[in-house]
């Protein structure tokens, strides 16, 4: 589903009317603990949980990597987050959702981003935690400085 159809269904839906209690979102400036992030999710009529974790990597373009930092626009990353956690349930028709990305300084190896997904079927949730990864980078209030062997650069573009 594109990101058109995704806002089009929730659009047409009418909104989040009773999706915001199975949406958590942890934003988390130390450590992110994948979980209890995950502990977070209502399995209530599931079958499946699909996660995603995204970590950082160590070398970059054959440049090892010393460590990420990500700025926030604090106030708005967590409603932005649940927004896209709400329309996942919604147009996905998954059961819950629970998101988590860091701020700060993050290490080669340590989780940057979490994304769980409880779902009564599977592919449903794959397609919701694909689509939620993608938007969370398109739409999420975060900037990324790479600081490498070589020097420190900002990534271009959003998360």
């Amino acid at each position: 589903m594109t990101v058109e159809e995704v806002n089009a269904e929730s659009a047409s839906s009418g909104g989040s009317s009773g999706t915001a209690n199975r949406v958590s979102v942890v934003i988390a400036p130390e450590s992110l603990d994948v979980n209890a992030l995950r502990a977070e999710l209502d399995l209530t009529g599931c079958g499946s949980v699909v996660t995603f974790l995204g970590v950082t990597r160590g070398e970059e373009d054959g440049v090892a990597v010393e460590r990420l930092e990500f700025d926030a626009w604090e106030e708005q990353l967590p409603i932005v987050l649940g927004d896209l956690g709400e329309q996942a349930i919604e147009v996905f028709g998954v059961h819950s959702v629970a998101i988590s990305h860091r701020t700060g300084s993050v290490e080669p190896g340590e989780p940057i981003v979490a994304i769980h997904v409880a779902s009564p079927h599977r592919a449903e949730g794959f397609e919701a935690c694909s689509w939620l990864i993608d938007e969370l980078k398109a739409q999420a209030p975060l900037w990324k400085r790479e600081v490498r062997a070589d020097g420190a650069i900002w990534k271009a573009g959003l998360g």
